[in-house]
């Protein structure tokens, strides 16, 4: 369905095309440009839409130079032959479409992949014209073979003539005009004086305008100059041919149309996107149901426009009031050129929307008086509002400009009302503007009917252009009128005509307005607190990662300087156990060892103090599992998953399902890093600990230290040796009973009492 052309012009429309005809490269673009209009079709503006967008950001579509060659088509098929320049002109643009083609299908994302298929390829056409032609549109010498002959022929001729004329010049010296060879009617002649003509042989070729000279051909040059102008003639036939066939092959090159069609279809997409680039537009969405939401929409064609949102959706029909030159008027064409921008396939002035795609714009906008054909104001708008209340439905917009004017207020307002309540029981959207104070009451107890006004600052008495929903407008005319000048006494008498009932409703609107203003202002208030809120909790975190930072930084040293001395250790202990092997030196090997584990154990720094975070859980403490009416150790933790050994039982447990016991036995998680992890537990200079704790090693440092506290025990007559290994998934126990196996200082070894750790714990007998 087309939509109405007087709705189009009276939103102005018209300025839209005209942008964007004067962003267009041809004229085949100019041409699209000025007949564009709105579609109803969703897919097909869905698909537009994706055009300009791979125009914008995929393609960039290059189609200067390209003409319009349509009537040179039409007058090649018509079997007109085409000048040499024509041929050339339509041949650099079907090229130079060709060439828009293939980067279309190198770049483009898609969308511009489907309208190039319209462009053909004229690549035969293109070829054998710019082979033909020269820059000039002059036909080339190796255009054909017979006319490279001809010219081949032709100049040397020339020469021959120029040689005898210039023989004849010294003969004729006396009778000549002028010491000249020239060309009259392409022939070679002299120019012989009028009184002298008859003293020479030759024919009269030509004659000067005033009589006084002969252009006379010499006989000796006659028959060259037949054979140069047969020669010349024939080169003409040829080259009338040559031509012929090109045009004959634009003639019959039947994509051409298809071509330029195409053409002027992407220079309208490139046009658009342009528009875009050039006003900041983006683009919408579609809204169902109806729902128009726009979000700092302004009017694409003023300068420096006050952004404003609107929606529609639960409201159907917006009714602003409020003065004159608030901006009223260009809020209610904003909505109706967005929707109609969305419904062309542009991108519209907002910095985000959603539109439905409707049927019709359905306007009443302006004052068409007209004497010619006795129609009045108020007549031109009732006539207008007949076809709003005719066409309006759930798929149109409505846009009326000051309902209810042009007639007494009364009987306006009344008739206003009636058309408002036809058109929400036709469930139209639009937006609507008054003057009328009685349709702000009825709007205030209507479903689907909402107040809204454009601000105004009462101080400077001037529009602020911002729109405000749900609040009725004002119309300040008497503080206009006395900001104007007008005479206290008429002022005075006004307010007494109006009467004392007569203020409540603008007594009432400035009272919502003052406390509109104390919100906005403690609103205001607040979002600061609450920015600056914001930016120190950004501060703070910008402080909490360096510090993270730094820890990170430090720990990481530390863990270097650690492994440093751990490597040293292990390096001085296997010197040490080499030295051992010797008897003579074992008793003092051994008191270096002790020596060596002491100082271990005075070096190793105390574990780092990790932060709390109400989870005092470790590897080691003794818990209660009500599950099982028990309590044990935790012998792993798994993030959330605990391993926790009840008795001879090990079971996996969550980490919200134990308590904590105070057990101040409960052993301290090794600390990573540094000395040795693995000791003696208890360990002095003086004394020896049978018990060796390897839980949570690593299998090759386990072996190690079981490998140093046998020797240690043998060296000082200690036995048995308890091994804590822990049960686990049974790794650590066989890899440490294998080496046992093996290990000559070892008696024998077997599994400790089940109360006494079972297979988690290995007994072994030193060999006395």
């Amino acid at each position: 369905m087309a939509f109405d052309p007087r709705a189009l012009s009276a939103l102005d429309f018209p300025r839209i095309r005209d942008a964007l005809a004067e962003r267009s490269a041809t004229s085949l673009g100019t041409e699209r440009a000025r007949a564009l209009g709105p579609s109803d079709d969703a897919g097909r503006i869905a698909r537009e839409l994706d055009e300009v967008e791979d125009a914008l950001f995929g393609v960039s579509l290059s189609l200067g130079g390209i003409q319009d060659i349509r009537e040179l088509h039409a007058r090649a098929g018509e079997g007109r032959v085409l000048s040499g320049q024509e041929l050339l002109n339509a041949a650099y643009s079907l090229d130079g479409a060709m060439t828009v083609g293939r980067a279309i299908h190198t770049n483009s994302r898609g969308p511009l992949r489907e309208v190039a298929l319209g462009l053909g390829d004229h690549s035969d056409l293109v070829r054998r014209t710019l082979s033909a032609l020269d820059r000039d549109g002059g036909v080339r010498d190796d255009a054909s073979p017979r006319l490279r002959d001809l010219r081949k022929r032709i100049e040397p001729l020339r020469g021959r003539i120029r040689e005898r004329l210039a023989a004849t010049l010294e003969k004729w010296a006396d009778l000549l005009q002028e010491h000249i060879v020239t060309i009259r009617r392409d022939r070679y002649v002299l120019p012989v004086l009028a009184s002298r003509v008859g003293q020479v042989q030759g024919i009269i070729v030509d004659a000067s305008s005033t009589g006084q000279t002969y252009f006379v051909e010499p006989a000796a040059v006659t028959s060259l100059n037949n054979e140069l102008t047969r020669l010349i003639l024939d080169e003409e036939a040829e080259v009338r041919r040559i031509l012929t066939e090109l045009s004959g092959l634009l003639a019959s090159d039947a994509a051409v149309p298809m071509t330029l069609v195409t053409v002027g279809e992407l220079d309208l997409i490139a046009a658009k996107a342009r528009l875009a680039r050039d006003w900041r537009l983006n683009r919408p969405e579609v809204g169902e149901g109806g729902r128009y939401d726009l979000r700092e929409a302004r009017h694409p064609l003023i300068e420096n426009p006050v952004p404003n949102d609107i929606a529609l959706g639960d409201t159907k029909l917006l009714l602003i009031t409020g003065p004159n030159m608030g901006g009223k008027t260009a809020t209610l064409k904003t909505l109706g050129l967005n929707v109609l921008m969305h419904q062309c396939g542009l991108y519209v002035a907002a910095a985000s929307a959603r539109l439905p795609v409707v049927r019709d714009v359905l306007v009443d906008i302006g004052d068409e008086q007209s004497i010619e054909a006795s129609l009045s104001t108020f007549a031109s708008h009732l006539k207008h509002l007949r076809y709003v209340l005719r066409h309006a439905a759930p798929d149109t917009l409505v846009l009326v400009d000051e309902l209810g004017s042009g007639t007494d207020p009364d009987e306006g307002a009344a008739l206003a009302q009636a058309m408002i309540e036809c058109l929400l029981a036709q469930d139209a959207r639009g937006i609507i503007t008054s003057h009328l104070s009685p349709l702000k009451l009825f709007a205030l107890e209507t479903p689907g009917l909402k107040n809204a006004s454009m601000g105004f600052d009462v101080q400077t008495l001037g529009p602020t252009y911002r729109l405000q929903v749900g609040q009725p407008g004002r119309s300040y005319a008497l503080a206009i009128a006395r900001r104007m000048g007008l005479p206290e006494g008429v002022l005075g008498r006004a307010e007494t005509l109006l009467g004392p009932d007569a203020g409540i409703m603008e007594r009432m609107l400035e009272g919502l307005e003052r406390e509109r203003a104390e919100l906005a202002e403690q609103l205001e208030g607040t979002a600061s607190a609450r920015r600056e809120a914001e930016a120190e909790l950004g501060r703070v975190r910008a402080e909490r990662e360096t510090l993270e930072t730094r820890r990170g930084e430090m720990l990481a040293e530390a863990a270097q300087k650690a492994e440093t001395l751990y490597a040293d250790a292990i390096e001085r202990v296997r010197t040490l156990r080499a030295r051992a092997q010797e008897d003579s030196a074992r008793p003092r090997v051994m008191q270096e060892l002790r020596e060596l584990r002491t100082a271990a154990q005075k070096a190793r720094p105390a574990p780092p103090v990790r932060e709390d975070r109400g989870d005092p859980i470790r590897v080691g403490s003794r818990v209660d599992v009500p599950a099982y009416n028990a309590q044990g150790q935790v012998l792993e933790m798994r993030g959330d998953d605990l391993v926790v050994q009840l008795g001879v039982m090990k079971v996996g447990v969550r980490r919200r399902d134990v308590r904590l016991k105070d057990d101040p036995k409960a052993a301290a998680p090794k600390p990573r890093g540094g000395a040795p992890r693995a000791a003696f537990v208890g360990r002095t200079p003086n004394t020896f600990q049978s018990e060796l704790q390897l839980r949570g090693l690593g299998v090759e440092e386990a072996v190690e230290e079981l490998r140093t506290a046998i020797l240690e025990a043998r060296a000082l007559k200690e036995t048995p040796l308890r091994v804590v290994h822990g049960k686990g998934m049974g790794v650590l126990r066989r890899t440490l009973r294998d080496y046992l196996k093996n290990d000559k200082n070892v008696e024998s070894f077997h599994d400790a009492e089940a109360n006494q750790g079972g297979h988690g714990v290995t007994i072994v007998n030193i060999r006395s």
